[in-house]
């Protein structure tokens, strides 16, 4: 099926200035920004005639580290999306158009684990105590793995070892710090920080069940799992699900039908472990944490919005056309779409979305989605896009618009 396909190819509104187009391209976008700003925030300190001792590195360092840690607990997210969120529409479209950035926190991650890690060696070199400084090498040698296994060309290629590696290396280096912290004689403030740290570490983990999940499988691309565990998750976010806790996690979004308890998920065929849960429908699964604020909750900052999906990206957007929040319109491509997702899902879809263009590309090939979603911004008065995609279509989207002036947003696989 394809919906509303007739119309006449239309041209896309000029490049904007070359300044104002250079601090949209990709290198400077807001994540690169604040692991930047991190960083020259501790040169700043280190400029301004600060002498520090092996003391004053080593709470640098703490905190640098704390920050890196705390910004990816669950509740802090979503403590972000709130504040962000929290600006009136009638406030001047740039300053909205900034806030939407609200998802790139993690470069707050990026900044803190580089600082601190940078000060820990400095407080390391300066240590004169044999036994701190044997663990100090030990933490910094661990630390300094951990950010290279980090690094976009292992992350993308290994990604369950780059997360196995986090995980594991992070509880040790977690350890290693309370045991170069316990033996430097620590004060309150630095114990209290500790604490903190791996009180939020361990809430999720805190909240580890297994739990039953009704499965129904349309096609052999697509599962749609149910659960109804006593949680209804609010629209736009996210849960974790995973059959293996110790070995990995894949967060999709949830989709709560209004007025009804529990959520679903879709789950399309998209590597390893999503095949084979597809292929070998689990009875139960591993949930934790709480469910946590994903990209397209920046909605709230505009009048009206356009949600441009491929595929399952249709799985994020759907508890926002459902909630109908914010006047919206969909522009979705995918193959055979009834065949693939059943006749409910998309009879859902076009229930509440009746003028959204659905694109078959098994009928009509790979559209041009810049275009498409430009058309859909023009044609509904719409204030921004919000793209749902893989890795490559969303960038094309969402660079695509930006440099010609339409606010827009997307993932960027920072995790």
């Amino acid at each position: 099926m394809t919906t509303s396909l007739e119309r006449r190819t239309t041209d896309l509104p000029p490049l904007t200035p070359r300044l104002r187009r250079l601090l949209k391209h990709p290198r400077l976008m807001h994540y690169n920004r604040l692991w930047a700003l991190v960083l020259l925030a501790n040169g700043g300190f280190l400029w301004a005639g600060w002498t520090p001792t092996t003391r004053t590195m080593g709470h640098a360092a703490l905190a640098n580290l704390a920050l890196a840690v705390l910004v990816r607990q669950q509740y802090v997210i979503n403590l972000f999306f709130r504040l962000a969120t929290w600006a009136p529409t009638s406030w001047p479209l740039k300053v909205r158009w900034t806030l939407g950035k609200v998802y790139h926190f993690g470069g707050l991650h990026v900044g803190g684990a580089l600082a601190g890690t940078a000060w820990f060696l400095a407080a390391t070199i300066s240590t004169h105590n044999t036994r701190q400084s044997t663990v100090g090498w030990t933490l910094l040698a661990l630390l300094a793995f951990i950010i290279a296994t980090a690094l976009p060309p292992f992350r993308s290629r290994h990604h369950d070892h780059f997360e196995k590696i986090h995980r594991f290396g992070g509880w040790t280096a977690l350890a290693l710090f309370w045991t170069h912290t316990l033996l430097s004689s620590p004060g309150p403030v630095e114990v209290s920080v500790l604490a903190v740290v791996t009180f939020s570490v361990a809430l999720p983990w805190l909240r580890l069940r297994k739990v039953a999940v009704r499965l129904e499988r349309p096609s052999p691309h697509v599962v749609l799992a149910r659960f109804d565990h006593g949680e209804t998750p609010f629209a736009g976010s996210s849960t974790a699900i995973s059959r293996t806790p110790l070995k990995e996690w894949h967060s999709f979004a949830n989709v709560p039908a209004p007025g009804e308890p529990g959520f679903r998920l879709t789950i399309s065929r998209a590597g390893d472990w999503t095949g084979a849960f597809i292929d070998d429908l689990p009875e139960k699964v591993w949930v934790k944490g709480i469910t946590t604020a994903g990209v397209a909750n920046i909605e709230t900052l505009f009048t009206k919005v356009v949600y441009v999906a491929t595929g399952s990206g249709i799985g994020p957007c759907l508890p926002h056309l459902l909630a109908a929040e914010v006047p919206s319109r969909l522009v979705w491509a995918t193959r055979d779409p009834r065949a693939t997702y059943g006749d409910a899902l998309v009879d859902e879809i076009l229930a509440v979305q009746p003028d959204a263009l659905v694109w078959d590309t098994s009928r009509h090939g790979k559209p041009d989605m810049v275009r498409l979603a430009y058309e859909a911004y023009r044609d509904f008065g719409a204030e921004a896009v919000i793209c749902i995609s893989n890795k490559k279509l969303t960038w094309q989207v969402v660079h695509g618009l930006e440099r010609r002036g339409i606010p827009a947003y997307g993932a960027i696989w920072d995790s």
